[in-house]
C-alpha cells in the first residue's frame, strides 16, 4: 500500500504529548481486551510453540524492572549489565514500550534494559535450562547473574540459549539489553522510519524457560508429500539419538517409524485426509528422541495433509490446492493494535482476528510486512485459512547495501524455517511495492528452490513502487503476476505461461465511525457515508472480482483490509475491533459465492 510515511511521527508525538507520565495507562483507544491485558499477572501463558510442545515450561512474561531511553548505557553487546536503582520502571513483558499495555508507552527509546528474578524448580535441578525469547527487536544481549549468556540480532526470528552453566540454587536474575536504532537498515516492515505506523521496539513476544536432557529435540521440519501418501520428516537434535514418530487421528494410530537424529525418514499416511479451508483437518504427531543411556526426551506436535503447485485449468495457470483449483479470496491483515501495536492484547485477540476472518468467509490471510507468534499460525491451521507470509522489508538498502542485503536474506532463511511446518503457509512474499527491493529475480528463484513445497510471489504489487526508489518491477519468475489496483478490481493481472494472475491488493473503501478512530487526520482511498453503502460497495467490487475469475483467469484477490490500522479507516473492521463496519452476513454470502464458483473450475 502507497502511505503518507509522516503519518507515525503524528502519532508518536501525538502519544508522547497526551499518554505519558501518570497517564501512561491510559489507552488512547482501548480494546475489549485492554484491561484483561494490563491486569494480567502472567500476560500470554499459553504454550508459545503449538508445533513442538513439551509438558514442563516456566513462563516468564509480567512485570519486568525497566530502564530506558537515550541517556542510558549503551544497549548495543554491552560486556557488562547495568544496574538497576530505585528508579527503574516496571515494564509489562511482551509488550514493547512505545505501547499503553507495557505500562511505559515512550515513542522509541532506543536503549532498553530489562531485569527479572526467578527461581529454578527443585525438578528441573538435573537438566538442561534453556530461555527461549520468540521476538526482540532488534540487537539483544542477555546477562544471567552477570555473566554474559549470548546475543542476538533480529526482531521477526525466535532464539533461545542454554543458560545451565550460569544457574544457582535460590534467586537467579535476568538482564537483558536491547538495541533498537529505527534507522531502517534491517528488516523491519511498517515498524520503521518509513514504516507508517507507531514504531515498536524491544521485547514484544514471549519470553520463556524451558528443562531438557542433556540430548534433546532442538528442532523438526515436516513436509506432506501427497502424491506419496507420505509425510517427510526431519529431527534436528543436540546430541546422537534413536528417533521415533508416531502420526495419531485422535486416538488411532496412523502410522509409525524409527530413525537417528539428523536424517529424513517417512511417516505412510494412507488414504490421508486433506487439509484445506473447507476442512482443516490436523494429524497429531509425538516424537521421542532416546540417547545412549536411556534417557527420552518427547514432543508433541500435529501437521495437515495438504500441497499446493500451479497447474493448468482449461488452458489458464492457477494455483491448485490438493490438486482442484479454490479462488484464494483474502484480507490483507497487517497485525496491529491501538494498545499493543505489533503485540496483540491477548491470545483471545490473536485468535479473534483468525475468527472474524473465517466468519466473514474468506479463505486467506495475508500477512502483512510482519510476522506473528507461533500461536497465530496455529489458529490458522487449526481454523482454516490460507496464509501468505510477507518478508518484512527494509528501507535503505542502496546505503551500506553489502550490510543490509545480508541481513535482509539471512532473516528470510529464519522467517522460512521458523514457520515452514504450518500447513496454512502457501505462499512466501520476499517484496511488496518495491520497498527495499533488490534482486528479486534472485531472491524469487532462491525461495523458491529452498522451499519447493510453497508458491512464491517475488514483489506483490510490482506496478507500484516508493517515491524514494526506482522501481524493480515484475521480476518475470515466482509464481504470481501480482498487481495492486485501489479501488480497482479493473486492470487487475493476467497470467502468463508459467505464473498465475494475483490481485495482491485491492478495495480500501473507508467509513469513518466516530469514537472508533486513531486521533490523527484518518485517510482512505474511498470512501462511503453508511455502512450499507459500504457493504453494497463491497458486493459490488466482489461481483466484479469474479468476472475476472471466469474470463480473465485471476486467481487471487486480496481486500485491504482486515481492520483500520491507525490513520487509515479502510478495514472491515475498527481498529479496536468494536465495530464491523460492513453487514458480514452480505459480505460472508458474496465471498462464498465466488469461491463456490471457482470450484465449478475444473483442472
Amino acid at each position: 500500500m502507497n502511505k503518507n510515511f509522516l503519518r507515525s511521527a503524528f502519532t508518536l508525538l501525538y502519544i508522547a504529548l497526551n499518554c505519558t507520565g501518570p497517564f501512561a495507562q491510559t489507552a488512547v483507544l482501548p480494546t475489549q481486551w485492554t484491561k484483561a491485558a494490563m491486569d494480567a499477572t502472567v500476560p500470554f501463558s499459553e504454550y508459545p510453540r503449538p508445533q513442538l510442545q513439551r509438558d514442563d515450561w516456566m513462563c516468564l512474561n509480567g512485570k519486568w524492572d525497566y530502564r530506558g531511553g537515550k541517556n542510558v548505557a549503551n544497549a548495543l553487546d554491552p560486556k557488562e549489565a547495568i544496574t538497576f536503582d530505585s528508579e527503574a520502571e516496571q515494564i509489562l513483558v511482551p509488550y514493547c514500550p512505545e505501547s499503553v499495555l507495557s505500562g511505559i508507552q515512550r515513542p522509541q527509546e532506543i536503549n532498553m534494559w530489562y531485569r527479572r528474578s526467578f527461581e529454578i524448580p527443585s525438578a528441573w535441578k538435573s537438566k538442561q535450562v534453556i530461555i527461549h525469547f520468540e521476538a526482540v527487536a532488534y540487537q539483544a544481549t542477555l546477562f544471567v547473574n552477570g555473566h554474559k549468556a549470548g546475543t542476538h540480532a533480529g526482531s521477526y526470528d525466535a532464539f533461545s540459549f542454554d543458560i545451565t552453566q550460569y544457574l544457582v540454587n535460590g534467586k537467579n536474575t535476568l538482564v537483558v539489553a536491547v538495541l533498537d536504532l529505527n534507522d531502517g537498515r534491517v528488516p523491519s516492515g511498517k515498524s520503521g522510519p518509513r514504516g507508517d505506523y507507531t514504531f515498536c521496539s524491544g521485547i514484544w513476544q514471549t519470553v520463556w524457560l524451558e528443562p531438557v536432557n542433556k540430548t534433546y529435540i532442538e528442532n523438526i521440519r515436516l513436509l506432506p508429500d501427497l502424491a506419496n501418501s507420505r509425510l517427510k520428516v526431519q529431527v534436528a537434535t543436540k546430541g546422537e539419538g534413536k528417533v521415533s514418530a508416531i502420526a495419531l487421528d485422535g486416538n488411532n494410530v496412523v502410522s509409525q517409524a524409527e530413525s537417528t537424529s539428523g536424517n529424513y525418514f517417512y511417516l505412510p499416511v494412507k488414504t490421508p485426509k486433506l487439509w484445506s479451508p473447507d476442512n482443516p483437518f490436523l494429524y497429531d504427531l509425538t516424537i521421542s528422541l532416546k540417547d545412549a543411556k536411556g534417557n527420552v526426551d518427547k514432543v508433541k506436535s500435529y501437521f495437515g495433509m495438504r500441497d499446493i503447485k500451479l497447474g493448468k485449468v482449461n488452458g489458464v495457470v492457477r494455483p491448485l490446492i490438493n490438486g482442484s483449483f479454490m479462488m484464494q479470496l483474502g484480507l490483507l491483515d497487517q497485525g496491529y493494535w491501538p494498545d499493543g501495536i505489533l503485540t496483540a492484547p491477548t491470545e483471545e485477540a490473536l485468535k479473534f482476528d483468525v475468527e472474524f476472518t473465517k466468519k466473514a468467509g474468506f479463505n486467506l490471510i495475508r500477512k502483512h510486512m510482519k510476522t506473528e507468534p507461533q500461536r497465530f499460525y496455529y489458529w490458522a491451521d487449526k481454523l482454516g485459512l490460507f496464509v501468505w507470509q510477507d518478508m518484512p522489508a527494509i528501507w535503505y538498502q542502496h546505503e551500506d547495501s553489502a550490510a543490509t542485503r545480508t541481513e535482509f536474506r539471512k532473516e528470510l532463511k529464519l522467517l522460512i524455517d521458523e514457520h515452514y511446518n504450518s500447513p496454512s503457509i502457501i505462499t512466501w512474499v520476499p517484496f511488496n511495492e518495491n520497498w527495499g527491493a533488490f534482486d528479486v529475480k534472485e531472491i524469487t528463484d532462491w525461495v523458491k528452490q529452498y522451499d519447493p513445497s510453497r508458491l512464491v510471489n517475488g514483489n506483490s504489487g510490482f506496478n507500484n513502487n516508493p517515491s524514494y526508489q526506482k522501481a524493480y518491477g515484475d521480476p518475470g519468475n515466482g509464481d504470481y503476476v501480482d498487481t495492486h489496483i485501489y479501488v480497482g478490481p479493473y486492470k487487475a493481472s493476467v497470467p502468463d505461461e508459467h505464473r498465475a494472475a494475483s490481485l495482491g491488493e485491492f478495495g480500501g473503501v473507508g467509513l469513518f465511525v466516530r469514537d472508533h478512530m486513531w486521533p490523527v487526520e484518518n485517510n482512505a482511498y474511498a470512501y462511503e457515508p453508511t455502512k450499507q453503502r459500504l457493504t453494497e460497495r463491497y458486493v459490488f467490487l466482489l461481483d466484479q472480482v469474479e468476472q475476472l475469475m471466469k474470463y480473465k483467469g485471476l486467481s487471487v484477490a486480496i481486500y485491504t483490509q482486515t481492520t483500520d490500522v491507525e490513520h487509515e479507516v479502510n478495514g472491515l473492521l475498527t481498529y479496536d475491533r468494536a465495530f464491523e463496519k460492513m453487514e458480514i452476513e452480505k459480505v460472508k454470502a458474496v465471498n462464498e459465492a465466488v469461491i463456490k464458483a471457482s470450484y465449478k473450475l475444473k483442472p
